[in-house]
């Protein structure tokens, strides 16, 4: 499985038509993931928008296909459906995380996004929902019909539970963003502007959380690259 056989996102967010879709993030971690998770590269791979949200993939198209991507952030899905629903007077829903981060993203948006009706649910922390907690939030969900539903809980669970659930959900967009909860909510600082132009989130991430970051980041991010070597000059090895 070649990184080149995941159709990734070349375009501008305002493309984006608002009938239901289910739009992922793909990384170099995601990635490596994906490796070896068949239904998480299934959800990946079945996503109708998969956004590159990594340096590594913009470098690694460029170098396999001659193909310049755009490197679009899960935040900047984020900013970009909420600035779509403020002009619209739309819903939202936010699924994951704790209660409190919940209520913190709940307080802040309704002061910036003043037009838009929001909802959340915090489902059980554990491994594996139930068939009753599936339940449960897909019920949540379908009875408020928001037109983007936001989805943190943390990569690959999410993208599984989104491409599992597709086709129960009555909903406009669905927008794997992970972290991005913790960063609105401020428990989580994201990093500053200038690292993020830079193409260095990655780096600030890993100083801030290095013992949760540092096989992500250094040892991860070794594989990738030794992947994109393999697929770009032995590709009959794959």
């Amino acid at each position: 499985m070649m990184l080149k056989s995941f159709d990734v996102f070349n375009g501008l967010l305002v493309s984006l038509s608002s009938k239901k879709m289910l739009i992922s993030t793909i990384n170099a971690h995601s990635y490596n993931v994906s490796k070896k998770d068949d239904v998480f590269r299934q959800a990946l791979q079945k996503s109708q928008v998969l956004i590159p949200d990594g340096v590594s993939v913009v470098w690694a198209f460029k170098w396999l296909k001659g193909q310049k991507l755009t490197k679009i952030a899960g935040a900047d899905l984020f900013y970009y459906e909420m600035k779509r629903l403020q002009e619209k007077g739309g819903k939202c829903f936010f699924l994951g995380s704790t209660v409190e981060t919940l209520d913190k993203i709940k307080k802040r948006a309704s002061i910036e996004f003043p037009n838009i009706s929001i909802e959340t649910y915090s489902p059980p922390y554990k491994p594996e929902f139930t068939k009753e907690d599936n339940g449960v939030m897909v019920e949540k969900i379908n009875s408020f019909q928001p037109d983007v539903l936001f989805i943190g809980l943390t990569a690959p669970k999410q993208e599984k539970w989104a491409y599992k659930h597709y086709d129960d959900l009555d909903v406009g967009h669905i927008g794997c963003i992970g972290a991005v909860f913790d960063f609105y909510a401020g428990t989580i600082k994201r990093a500053p502007n200038w690292m993020i132009n830079l193409g260095l989130e990655w780096f600030y991430r890993l100083i801030k959380e290095p013992k949760r970051m540092w096989k992500r980041y250094i040892i991860g991010n070794m594989i990738f690259i030794f992947t994109i070597i393999i697929e770009k000059y032995f590709r009959t090895l794959e």
